[in-house]
């Protein structure tokens, strides 16, 4: 066999398409989805229950406290940014439940052996839940509609803040993809990300934090969701956002970066 032979370019059948496997993967998510529709009702439900509850429940009370004279509507415009940014955090958790199921029924391993890019197994989970969570964020949004939440946003806004909420989600799904690997059973997985459910109950979300105590409400004002909601909320009610933009994209930039690494090397250290 000649040198030529040894050193040439592999045939269009040995060569990774990155793209093409990673399309595929995202099929077979999206497949999953379809297949499971359980899955994506129990993830909206609870934000819904959360945004009812507040709304009905609690929305006179805390609404007065805002100042405003119809406390229930004004309370609807202030937490359906949380409630938002909750079915996010609830799909990511069924992001982490999914890749545990992979990883515990050999499926992942048998992805291996094949002949496709690396990078699509995971990458076909993160599109996937980036959909899902999409999908999710438009049910909830309009059951916020109908209780009474009437944001002020022109079509500029609701641009923004349909971006801003793929960046967000895509960073959290990183941080789920890597909490599924490493969880050991798919209870394990669903309790990891619990996390990130209840942090918006510590933030600007449900109340202001300058009626929080003060070591609380120094955690409420550093923690990330915090300047997520804020941002959120002004890009939905088109009032100004300030530095909480810059510094919600900031802590997603270091949530999606932190995530992808660890993934990687969680995944790789299977191999």
């Amino acid at each position: 066999m000649s040198s030529d032979a040894l050193t040439g370019p592999a045939p269009a059948s040995l060569r990774f398409h990155p793209l093409r496997d990673s399309a595929t993967m995202l099929r077979r998510n999206l497949k999953r989805m379809l297949r499971y529709p359980s899955m994506t009702v129990t993830l909206v439900a609870m934000p819904v229950v959360f945004l009812l509850l507040f709304v009905y429940v609690f929305g006179g009370t805390l609404g007065a406290g805002l100042g405003a004279a119809d406390g229930r509507a004004a309370y609807a415009n202030y937490v359906a940014p949380a409630i938002i940014l909750m079915t996010i955090t609830a799909t990511v958790q069924g992001t982490a439940i999914s890749i545990a199921m992979d990883m515990t029924e050999g499926i992942i391993a048998r992805f291996r052996t094949m002949h496709i890019a690396r990078v699509s197994v995971l990458t076909g989970h993160v599109l996937g839940s980036v959909i899902q969570a999409m999908f999710s964020v438009t049910i909830v949004i309009g059951v916020a509609l109908l209780v009474g939440f009437r944001p002020a946003a022109g079509l500029g806004g609701w641009l923004a803040t349909a971006g801003f909420l793929v960046v967000v989600t895509f960073a959290l799904v990183w941080l789920a993809v890597a909490l599924g690997q490493v969880s050991q059973s798919v209870e394990t997985a669903s309790n990891l990300p619990m996390p990130l459910v209840l942090l918006p109950f510590l933030s600007s979300g449900f109340v202001p934090t300058e009626s929080m105590p003060a070591g609380l409400r120094w955690f409420a004002e550093h923690q990330p969701f915090t300047p997520i909601i804020e941002t959120l909320r002004g890009l939905l009610m088109g009032t100004p956002i300030g530095n909480d933009g810059w510094i919600a994209l900031g802590w997603c930039a270091a949530i999606a970066a932190g995530g992808y690494l660890w993934s990687k090397r969680l995944f790789n250290r299977e191999s």
